[in-house]
């Protein structure tokens, strides 16, 4: 762990009124299919676009980087229209440590055993950085992201606490 990082100071978030999640999970029920549905249409234009960009891609050695680059940055403020959306379990579990802290030893729990799974031939290896997201450890705080991860072997990396923690399989950089 660097010195510029202190978890400790990562506490869990304060818990949100019940009647503010419930409004914002009334609006994410409508909200959410509408998100949705417009992500696909977009999607579908990018590749439409793509097959006639597939034409211009030959004559120039840039256009296909800066297309998918704007597929990519378009798709991603698409999916940011939700990012105010409430799920049920986030509703029901608001403020409730035990719920949270089971959700983190999962996610966790899950990553280390695909960083730490054999190679196998003819497949990509997992990724050796992960970004366990705000809505996992929101209840507990990211310093128990970073005990429960530190213990399986995860190092930190630098990381913004409030939107996500970030975690190295220091395994991944040994060449066999």
């Amino acid at each position: 762990m660097d010195v510029y990082e202190d978890p400790v100071t990562w506490t869990a978030r304060p818990a949100r009124p019940r009647w503010q999640l419930a409004l914002r999970f009334a609006g994410s029920v409508v909200w959410f299919p509408v998100v949705c549905v417009l992500w696909a249409a977009v999607a579908v234009v990018f590749f439409v676009l793509g097959l006639f960009a597939d034409a211009i891609t030959p004559f120039s050695d840039t256009f296909e980087g800066r297309f998918l680059n704007a597929t990519g940055r378009t798709l991603g403020r698409v999916a940011r229209l939700a990012s105010w959306c409430v799920t049920w379990p986030e509703l029901r579990h608001e403020g409730d440590v035990a719920y949270y802290k089971s959700r983190v030893d999962k996610v966790v729990a899950k990553r280390t055993a695909l960083a730490s799974a054999p190679d196998e031939p003819q497949k990509p290896k997992p990724p050796a950085e992960v970004a366990i997201p705000l809505r996992a450890y929101r209840g507990v705080g990211g310093w128990y992201v970073a005990e429960v991860a530190l213990a399986q072997g995860w190092e930190l990396r630098p990381t913004d606490e409030c939107k996500e923690v970030r975690l190295w399989w220091p395994a991944a950089s040994r060449v066999d």
